[in-house]
């Protein structure tokens, strides 16, 4: 049980940063040892390799359209990250444990991926850059928060994950509909604009 929380709010958390993820885990299990936390995570090439994208994602996720086009381009890394550490927590590829840890990791990763992206391009619509700045850095604290806190407690971290993924949904969904509104506003107006004036 501890073990698939641990997945999930690892899972979770790479959706929105799977570099910050990896990196967090792979400290952990170079100073603490942590027997939950795969090996490999805390060779010193995973974590340069690690640390170098995590740079890039800092910089890259916090200029506005720039964001959206690395969130883009991120649509299959973070899932694919989150079913990776699932399987490796799980410890045998092969093993229906394994199996479980993959879609589990890698659909939380691709759920709260999906909440990210969508906020994304509901915060561009604003052209002020401040926004931006601040959503990336509460990301980046929070996903440091949640790992950190899963690897001493992942049943309540799965908890707190799972209750960011629902609020992230209901906020996607209000942003939606936000913009559609927004849209057809606008639409309205210019259908207006260019109606014949009337006699």
């Amino acid at each position: 049980m501890e073990s698939l929380a641990l997945v999930f709010s690892s899972g979770w958390a790479s959706g929105v940063n799977a570099y910050l993820v990896v990196l967090v885990l792979g400290i952990a299990d170079r100073i603490g040892g942590y027997d939950q936390i795969p090996n490999v995570l805390g060779n010193p090439a995973v974590l340069a390799i690690a640390g170098a994208l995590y740079a890039m994602e800092f910089v890259a996720d916090k200029i506005p359209a720039i964001d959206s086009t690395w969130d883009a381009i991120s649509t299959a890394i973070r899932p694919t990250t989150g079913a990776i550490i699932g399987v490796l927590i799980a410890g045998d590829a092969d093993s229906l444990n394994g199996a479980v840890a993959a879609v589990v990791g890698g659909g939380s990763a691709l759920a709260s991926h999906a909440v990210k992206m969508g906020s994304r391009l509901a915060i561009n619509s604003s052209p002020e850059p401040v926004s931006n700045v601040l959503a990336s850095t509460a990301e980046d604290i929070v996903v440091l928060g949640v790992v950190w806190f899963a690897i001493e407690h992942p049943v309540l971290a799965a908890g707190i994950a799972a209750t960011l993924l629902v609020v992230g949904l209901g906020f996607l969904w209000f942003a939606i509909r936000l913009i559609r509104r927004g849209w057809a506003r606008r639409k309205a107006r210019r259908a207006g604009a260019g109606a014949p004036p009337g006699p």
